[in-house]
Formats: structure tokens, sequence, C-alpha cells
């Protein structure tokens, strides 16, 4: 009889928890992992031995279908990577993700089927560390024109949340006066000639090495000329250079003249153009064997869409030939009347040195005939 009243019992105590609706008592909390780690996602259930136990992940900010992993003690998604373990005495099931990528990251759902349109359901999200990376609707070149307001803008993803900080090329400084500035948008008031060249947009969270835009900025500004010698001076019947120092952007035309006259390249000028960058030019004139007329002042002129400027070389007559560009150089002039004295006076000085030898030979014989 007593054995009668302990199966009563049992079968009792089997139906009572039969009757109880299944509970999740625990799901791993939020985990944050690296790429290429091992995490591993934890759901107790009570009172749920007669229902199926899935892990699903779900996309809560697109309308996407969920994935389901796994049903009961059952993988049902084929991958290496993952690994499903069944406790029974905790009632627990693990799902395991190992060399984790980007694309893992999400939420996973632990969901006890009660029936048809019945659930019960808990959530927990992986997050993997990724590193920074620059949106496209960051800024990525300009081209301005010098005294607009300039807006430079940089945004970055990734995880943790990454800082954004600009710097320029060779640790320029910045128009605000800094060689760091942190934020997303980098303003300039007013840009100048000199705030042009590269910027970099950089992206740090402590994942990786970050991440970095280079970003290019051309200022364009009517031509500034600068000379080192206003004045210049030669001696008659040598070369002289000129020289000019042009910043511009677009690059412009260049002329040199003289009396409003535009100098062009023959026998008396030679005109070079030597561009460093985009937005530097140094020009020269070099002045062949310089005759009077010469003398006087030449002009350096620079035009673009954007404006002109000119600056005025003065050359002068000075009676020792300057060096450079005069080293070595022998004038013309002198060589020519060289040889013109030598082709045509050589017979004259050997005939002169004969009747020179003469005279010395004839002063011998009257000297010898009174002694």
């Amino acid at each position: 009889m007593k054995n009668v009243y302990g199966v009563l019992v049992v079968l009792c105590i089997n139906f009572v928890y039969s009757q109880r609706t299944p509970i999740i008592s625990r799901i791993t909390q939020k985990s944050i992992t690296d790429i290429g780690g091992t995490t591993q996602l934890t759901c107790t259930v009570l009172y749920a031995s007669d229902f199926s136990i899935l892990w699903v992940k779900v996309d809560k900010e697109r309308s996407t279908e969920p994935v389901t992993f796994s049903t009961g003690s059952t993988l049902i998604i084929r991958d290496s990577r993952l690994s499903l373990r069944q406790d029974t005495d905790s009632n627990s099931y693990t799902l395991q993700i190992s060399d984790i990528q980007e694309t893992d990251a999400g939420f996973y759902r632990c969901e006890v089927v009660l029936g048809l349109n019945n659930k019960i359901t808990a959530d927990t999200e992986l997050v993997v560390r990724r590193r920074p990376f620059i949106s496209d609707n960051s800024t990525r070149s300009l081209i301005v024109n010098e005294g607009q307001p300039v807006k430079l803008e940089c945004y970055a993803g990734g995880y943790p949340s990454p800082t954004v900080s600009w710097r320029r090329a060779n640790n320029a400084i910045l128009a605000n006066g800094v060689s760091i500035y942190r934020g997303n948008i980098l303003k300039i008031p007013a840009i100048t000639k000199e705030d042009r060249g590269t910027y970099y947009c950089v992206a740090e969270n402590g994942v990786g090495k970050g991440a970095r835009r280079n970003i290019a900025i051309e200022v364009e500004f009517a031509p500034v000329i600068t000379v080192s010698k206003p004045r210049l001076g030669q001696a008659l019947q040598y070369d002289m250079d000129l020289e000019c120092h042009v910043e511009a952007y677009p690059p412009p035309a260049i002329i040199w003249l003289n009396n409003g006259v535009q100098l062009s390249n023959n026998q008396h000028y030679r005109i070079s153009h030597f561009a460093t960058t985009d937005e530097i030019t140094d020009t020269t004139i070099r002045i062949i064997t310089i005759e009077n007329r010469q003398y006087g002042d030449y002009i350096c002129k620079a035009s673009n869409v954007l404006g002109t400027a000119e600056v005025t070389v003065t050359l002068y007559e000075t009676i020792i030939p300057v060096c450079p560009p005069a080293c070595g150089q022998v004038s013309s002039h002198l060589k020519n009347s060289t040889i013109k004295m030598s082709s045509a006076n050589v017979l004259f000085l050997i005939t002169a040195y004969l009747f020179f030898l003469i005279s010395i030979f004839k002063l011998f014989y009257h000297l010898k005939n009174n002694l």
C-alpha cells in the first residue's frame, strides 16, 4: 500500500510540473569579443522538457528573416565555427561561435516554442570589436577660392566608437593655430593659399591601427610675384639673368616685357619657366651679350582667371662684369676684336721684327768697322 502511495505522489508531482509554463531563467549577458575570438551564448530553461528550444539570430534594425541555428540539441546550420552543447542537469543550451567575424555581430534569441504562434523568448547581443572605418559621407577633396569659408567633415564607424582627429601633412599648423584638432568637423573661416595641401582625417578606437583618409585641398588664388633682387647690374657684352618667383593657382600665363613689348626667345633673349609644383613657377630671362639699348626695366607679368600681378626688375650697367653668370665668360666683342687684330696685323708684326733684326745687324757691323 505504501508503494502505491509513493507512485501516486510521483505521478502527482510530474503532473504538476508538466502543467507549469516553461521559463527562461538565464541567458548570457551582452558579449564583447575581438575578431578571431570565441564566445559562448548560454540559455537556461526550466520546465521545458517537452518543448523545442531554439537559438535564432535576429536583425532588429532590418526587416529580414531570422536565421535559426539550432533546435534542441541539434545544429541546423552546418558551419565548422559553430558547436552546440546541451547540459541536461542544468537544462541549459550553449551555442559556441569560434573564429568570430564582423558578420557574426548582432542579436541572438533563445526561443521556447509553446505553440504555433506562442513563444517565450530572451535576447542577448554579441558585439564584435571592429577597427575604425571612414564613412562615405566624409569629405574627399575640395577646390575652393581664397577667402572662402571651408568645412571639412569626417565620420567614422567601428566598435568601440572611434574618436576622430585632424592633422596636416608634415605636422603643419592648422588654420585654428594647433597641429591636432579633435572632432568630426574642421572649419576654416576664410581659407588662404597657405592653407592648401593635404589634410588627414584619423579615426582611432584602440582596435588595430585605426583608419586614415587623405583630403587634398586646392586653393585657387590670383598670382603673387616675388623677386630676390629688384635691381641687377652687368657690364656691356656680358650675359645676365633676371628671375622672378610666381605663386598662383590655376597655373598662370607668364610673360616678360621691356618698354611695353613682350619678349620672346631669340638671339638676344632666352626665357625659361620651371614649375616646382602646380602652384609655384620660377621664371628666368637671360639677356645675351648685353647692348646699351637693353639696359632698363623688365616686367615679369603673371595672369590667371582670378587676377594679374607684375613686378619690375631693373638692369643697369656696371664696369666690372658680375659673376654669375659672367663667370669665365669672355666678351664676344673682345674675342672678335682680338681675332681681327691678330689676322690683320700679323704681317706687320713679322716685318717690323725683321727690320729690327736688320737694324741690330747693321749696328754691330758699323761698330766693328770703326774699331
